[in-house]
């Protein structure tokens, strides 16, 4: 992503919309702000940042009225601003976008959209909701993906977050809070989002952005304001002014080295394979859907928002009903009907909603430590007592409080819930284990203790499954990843030779490269040859798409190396006319490229020998036409 230059950078600032000074909050005796400060400009994206637990969300919320200050002084557009409830934030023109949605989920997104104009007097046009809706999401990128007419109860929790952004937008507010936005977004919805972030600061809004994920910060942020321990230890600083290592250290007072760690695992390293599934369909998301992971091994499932990634695994866990395929541990299929099934299986699941699905808030920590081991327990007792050693050495090594195990769960940041979260299932010794955003709303510093636990776990033989929308974390986390597009397994590839934007085009809904294979197909027909959609990097490629008879050697969702295609002489040259393999085929490649001057891949076309060639610049014009389709 690209440093951000916006127009206050050339001429001068303007005067802020919002201060707050000295502001405290205590809960009880715990004391979340201690005289922390902030600056909001309009036309500018400010990063509110820090650790879990260092208060960024209960300055987020104090700013837009869910909760009031014990103690400090905020002003809003030069006035002093008392808020005493949401919808006094509201009609100052203050939204949030929060990080734990606040939907009604009986109602449609529509609804949901409007929820603030539902209380207001008069009459609603709901056709002009329904087109301003419509408009809302299509600069989100998710008109199709996110039906106005769905219950918000049947959404996803990343579906359920833009529902969230959708209303924010829709309230036309001077100042938006964006808390961890993208938590559940992929690259390309992300460069969506920040394009109507930019539209926003354009048209002069006041924005804070928190987010825990350093290369947005740096790709959207003009300033940040860094938070530790309730306090302002970094305030209203420009963002160009600052390296990662710079916020880092002012987050945890201290440098933790690199965020990712490659696992150093030799190809054949790996054990058996543990887990495997076949033509899994559970309609509507999961149409089919097949993969493996083996002992010791970390693989990820990648795809955008809505591909089905979660359903599918909340179907293999017995959550959603299975139209059809099969579940294999060792090689022997099992009927896992409902969870305890799975656990006692050996499968252990993390799902992606953690306040919903995760944690039981009346329980305790000890409480919701155990409570996984109960499926495995047959007997009266709860047998609590077996795992005490256990449990006691998982907490050292996470660096959880002992003292603290009959407290709430509900006391403790995100990041510590999540890793109390995993370690439930670690105790249960599961030979796999499924995680669904395990990082999602996560700090700098957990994040890279949850990857670290990851990593041991896999290195003393445990199968890791990682679902994430966060490309970046699937490249540096696993060894091999599995890309899914509406709900079809589409490539199985080593991490080693994707990247972002490789898995971004991968991971394209079908619906929005029906155009491509449309052209393949139209160019195959026409000129009776092989016609392909590939990503090429160095002599390594992957395909994307192919249509008539396969003359190149190349096959949708592999990849090859171009010595073992049939066109390496056309790979290797890239010229601008057709290339004549050994074999006599001829083959002319032509790459397609974005408005923006984006790579996404190269059209082939193989034609057998001696076949009538057509004028490559006619070739050329049809992919130039593809140039305007956004994948």
């Amino acid at each position: 992503m690209e440093q951000v230059q916006s127009s206050h950078d050339i001429t001068a600032r303007a005067e802020p919309l919002l201060t707050a000074r000295g502001v405290s909050k205590h809960f009880g005796k715990t004391h979340a702000l201690v005289d922390a400060s902030l600056t909001l400009r309009p036309g500018e994206v400010t990063g509110l940042l820090g650790a879990n637990g260092a208060g960024k969300s209960t300055l987020s919320r104090i700013v837009s009225g869910h909760i009031q200050p014990t103690d400090g002084d905020l002003t809003f557009d030069g006035a002093p601003l008392a808020l005493s409830s949401t919808r006094d934030a509201l009609r100052q023109g203050i939204a949030l976008v929060a990080q734990e949605t606040s939907l009604a989920p009986d109602l449609s997104v529509l609804e949901n959209v409007f929820l603030p104009d539902l209380a207001n007097p008069g009459r609603l046009s709901f056709r002009a909701m329904r087109a301003r809706a419509t408009d809302l999401l299509a600069d989100l990128g998710h008109e199709h993906a996110l039906p106005l007419d769905a219950e918000v109860r049947t959404l996803s929790a990343a579906q359920r977050q833009l529902v969230e952004i959708a209303k924010a937008l829709a309230l036309d507010a001077r100042l938006v809070i964006f808390d961890e936005p993208t938590a559940s977004l992929s690259a390309t919805e992300v460069d969506r989002l920040f394009d109507i972030v930019d539209r926003l600061r354009a048209g002069g809004r006041a924005l804070a952005f928190v987010s825990h994920r350093l290369e947005e910060v740096f790709a959207i942020t003009d300033r940040v304001t860094i938070l530790r321990e309730g306090q302002a230890v970094c305030e209203d600083v420009a963002t160009s002014s600052l390296t990662q290592g710079d916020i880092i250290q002012h987050m945890v007072g201290r440098d933790l080295g690199a965020i990712y760690t490659k696992r150093d695992v030799a190809p054949d390293a790996a054990g058996e394979t543990v887990f495997e599934v076949h033509g899994l369909k559970a309609t509507p998301w999961v149409r089919d859907m097949s993969f493996s992971v083996r002992a010791g091994e970390i693989m990820g499932l990648g795809g955008l928002v809505g591909a089905g990634r979660s359903e599918a695994m909340e179907a293999i866990w017995g959550l959603r009903n299975r139209q059809a395929g099969e579940i294999l541990v060792h090689g022997k299929p099992v009927n896992l009907r409902k969870p305890a099934d799975a656990v006692r299986a050996g499968i252990g699941f993390v799902p992606e909603d953690r306040r919903a699905q995760n944690i039981v808030p009346d329980l305790s920590v000890r409480e919701n430590l155990l409570i996984a081991q109960m499926g495995q327990h047959r007997g009266f007792l709860r047998g609590y007592g077996r795992k005490a050693e256990e449990t006691a050495a998982l907490l050292a090594d996470l660096g959880l409080p002992a003292d603290r195990l009959d407290t709430s769960l509900l006391n403790y940041s995100g990041g510590m819930q999540q890793k109390i979260i995993i370690a439930r299932w670690l105790l249960t010794a599961p030979e796999i284990l499924i995680l669904d955003e395990p990082t999602k709303g996560v700090d700098i510093g957990t994040r890279s203790s949850i990857y670290r636990i990851l990593q041991d776990a896999a290195d003393k033989g445990l199968a890791v499954i990682v679902i994430s929308s966060d490309f970046e974390e699937l490249l540096g986390l696993a060894e091999r990843i599995v890309v899914v597009s509406d709900g079809v397994t589409i490539a199985d590839l080593p991490s080693e030779l994707l990247t972002e934007e490789k898995l971004t085009l991968l991971a394209a809904p079908r619906t929005s490269t029906e155009r491509n294979q449309a052209v393949l197909s139209d160019i195959s027909t026409t000129h009776g040859g092989d016609a392909f959609w590939i990503l090429l990097d160095k002599d390594e490629t992957i395909c994307l798409a192919q249509a008539g008879a396969q003359l190149s050697g190349l096959v949708p969702g592999q990849a090859a190396a171009a010595h073992e295609t049939r066109i390496p002489q056309a790979i290797s040259s890239l010229g601008d006319s057709f290339v004549v393999e050994a074999d006599g085929h001829q083959t002319l490649l032509t790459q397609m490229t974005d408005r923006r001057g984006h790579d996404l891949g190269w059209i082939g076309l193989t034609l057998p020998a001696n076949a009538a060639l057509p004028e490559p610049g006619d070739v050329r014009a049809r992919v130039h036409n593809l140039t305007h389709l956004e994948t």
